[in-house]
């Protein structure tokens, strides 16, 4: 069967591109595939059900969450920015709240309100998508310069194609790097795909009681080799396995494991601190030590906690604390120490880091460098945002170039 254009995958970024690509083009064949039995799964569960669809601030603040790649954002986002995407949903009836921190949501709550828009669109512009048919192989022919799809049930070809299939995270929701292959079989690198926006799992962890424990506005440190790779501030959350939190998850693209995380509990560098501690010694040294320290804005469980691992008794008097043990508390509270085992896999990372390398895609349409006609948009791109809303807009940004493009392209 011969359709005009082609599209792998019907989560947003799939959606989107179509709706766009059929503007004007109401007469075209715009066909999506989707290996499951409905569209946008993992678009439902974004924002624990709710859908944080974008960010508040200014879209020229954005570039600083997206890591070392946000210079391939710059058109996409210019192009088609936060303010863009909200009136492109607010024009079909929804309403949005603006939440802590900046994150937009529908006012609903519901994500599905987000994905129902991006349907009834594909409906209304005679958009067919195909469920139950997933991409197995495809070829470009350089005799009749048209892809050539075979999926579980039928065989296509089409003069464009659209490769937006997501990354690997959540596989139970069909992300599981089927798009990797397919641009590596038309001749395209792909960067390692690995967790991002994932929890770090701690080697030796001794804290796993004290899970659910949350540290506001940390300053974090990560150490490779013994050298200083980042340094940033966050909030963190101690949990069973290890460590997560805005201030863990959204620089895990950066961690490896065999890393070290520091984490600096008080702000006080380390000779202020041993002053300070001196000082509330010198003043109240007939508490026990345990009374004493409970003072310094810390969770009193992680106090006990530490004591226990650097084998100092909570209950003697604090004037009794000799040197050796000022230090040992002085060095965990300045700066505690995690030796990284791994990453959480994708089964609970929200993102992929890696993917088609974004050297071979043309940041103004999103089409291959390599190959004419295809084209690649959302997370199947090396490109991972920060939470907040980054990375729903970074795919509904780079899914619009490619469907204005692919629009153009089809009146010709």
């Amino acid at each position: 069967m011969n359709v005009d254009l082609i599209i792998a995958g019907a989560g947003p970024a799939g959606l989107f591109a179509a709706i766009q690509a059929a503007e004007n083009n109401i007469n075209k064949n715009i066909l999506i595939l989707e290996k499951n039995h409905s569209a946008g799964k993992k678009l439902l569960i974004s924002g624990s059900g709710q859908c944080n669809l974008t960010h508040a601030g200014d879209i020229s603040n954005f570039f600083d969450h997206y890591g070392n790649n946000f210079n391939f954002l710059l058109g996409p986002l210019y192009t088609f920015d936060n303010k863009m995407l909200m009136q492109f949903f607010k024009n079909r009836g929804l309403k949005f709240r603006k939440a802590r921190g900046g994150k937009i949501f529908p006012d609903s709550n519901k994500a599905s309100d987000i994905l129902d828009v991006l349907i009834k669109e594909c409906n209304k512009k005679n958009i067919k998508i195909n469920y139950n048919e997933e991409v197995k192989k495809v070829n470009y022919n350089n005799n009749s310069n048209k892809f050539e799809i075979t999926t579980s049930n039928n065989y296509y070809s089409s003069k464009f194609f659209l490769l937006t299939t997501g990354g690997k995270s959540f596989p139970k929701t069909g992300s599981t790097g089927d798009g990797f292959e397919i641009a590596a079989d038309l001749g395209h690198k792909i960067i390692e795909p690995r967790p991002a926006l994932a929890p770090v799992i701690i080697k030796n962890y001794k804290f796993k009681m004290l899970s659910g424990i949350s540290l506001r506005n940390k300053e974090i440190s990560l150490f490779r080799d013994n050298n200083l790779l980042k340094s940033w501030s966050g909030d963190l959350l101690l949990t069973h396995r290890g460590l997560s939190g805005p201030g863990i998850i959204n620089y895990s693209r950066y961690i490896r494991s065999g890393d070290i995380i520091k984490v600096k509990l008080l702000n006080y560098n380390k000779n202020e601190l041993e002053n300070n501690l001196i000082k509330k010694i010198e003043r109240e040294g007939k508490l026990n030590l345990l009374n004493l320290l409970i003072k310094y804005p810390l969770a009193q469980r992680l106090i006990e906690k530490i004591l226990e691992i650097a084998k100092i008794d909570g209950s003697i008097n604090a004037a009794h604390l000799n040197k050796k043990e000022r230090k040992e508390i002085i060095e965990h509270f300045s700066s505690l120490e995690f030796k990284v085992k791994e990453l959480a896999g994708f089964h609970q990372s929200m993102v992929t880091k890696g993917g088609i390398d974004l050297k071979e895609i043309n940041p103004q349409n999103m089409e291959s460098r390599i190959i004419n006609n295809f084209f690649a948009a959302g997370e199947v791109l090396d490109i991972d945002g920060d939470t907040g809303g980054y990375n729903l807009q970074a795919a509904f940004s780079t899914a619009y170039l490619a469907g204005i493009e692919i629009s153009e392209r089809l009146k010709r």
